[in-house]
C-alpha cells in the first residue's frame, strides 16, 4: 500500500470522473495522511457523495494519481482516497486536458538554461508519467529535457520532462509525447 505522501496543503489538484472527463482544476486546502483524506477548494458539482473520481497531483518532478470517493462528515465534503490504488507509471491513465502552458527552460548537464522566448505550447493529455502537447514544429528534439509551466486554479507548476517522439500535425504544428522525469529535481 502506498500512503498518501509529502505536503500536498496548497497544491494544485486536476479532479476527473470515473470516466476520465475533467471535471475541475483546484488547490488542496488540506490532506490527512493518516485516513488517507482530501479536502480540496471546491469539490467539483458533477460529484456527488459516494462518486468515485481521480486526483492528479500536480507535484514536482511528476504528478501523483490516486483514487478515491466524495464522502462527508460534519464539517463538509472531502475525498477519501482508496488506499493502495495508486497508479503505476507503465501504462498510466491518459486525462485530456485542454490548457495553454510554457517550457521556460532546456536542460542539458544537470543545469537549466533559461530560453530566450518561453515556448509556448497547447496541452492535449497529461498522465502521470507524461504528458503531450502541441508547439511549433521543431521547437524540442526527440531526446530534449525541458521544463515546463502548467497554470491551473490560479497557480502554477514547474515539472521536469523528457520529449520521447513528435510528429509533424501540419506544416507549422507538431505534437510532442514527452515522459516526467521522476526521481530528482534539477
Amino acid at each position: 500500500m502506498k500512503a498518501l505522501s509529502g505536503n500536498y496543503a496548497g497544491s494544485t489538484v486536476l479532479i476527473y470522473d470515473a470516466s476520465g472527463q475533467h471535471l475541475a482544476s483546484t488547490v488542496v486546502s488540506s490532506h490527512d495522511k493518516t485516513s488517507m483524506r482530501v479536502r480540496v477548494q471546491e469539490i467539483p458539482p458533477g460529484l456527488v457523495i459516494g462518486d468515485a473520481c481521480t486526483l492528479l497531483f500536480l507535484t514536482s518532478p511528476a504528478p501523483c494519481e490516486y483514487q478515491g470517493r466524495i464522502a462527508s462528515e460534519g464539517t463538509g465534503s472531502f475525498i477519501a482516497l482508496y488506499r493502495g490504488r495508486v497508479r503505476e507509471n507503465r501504462g498510466s491513465v491518459r486525462y485530456n486536458v485542454n490548457s495553454p502552458a510554457v517550457i521556460e527552460n532546456l536542460i542539458c548537464d544537470g543545469k537549466a538554461y533559461p530560453l530566450h522566448t518561453p515556448l509556448s505550447i497547447e496541452l492535449i493529455n497529461i498522465s502521470k508519467s507524461g504528458v503531450r502537447f502541441r508547439a511549433q514544429n521543431n521547437a524540442l528534439s526527440d531526446g530534449d529535457r525541458f521544463q515546463m509551466r502548467l497554470k491551473f486554479s490560479n497557480s502554477d507548476k514547474l515539472l521536469i520532462a523528457d520529449a520521447i517522439h513528435h510528429a509533424d500535425v501540419d506544416q507549422k504544428t507538431s505534437e510532442y509525447g514527452c515522459s516526467f522525469l521522476i526521481g530528482s529535481e534539477v
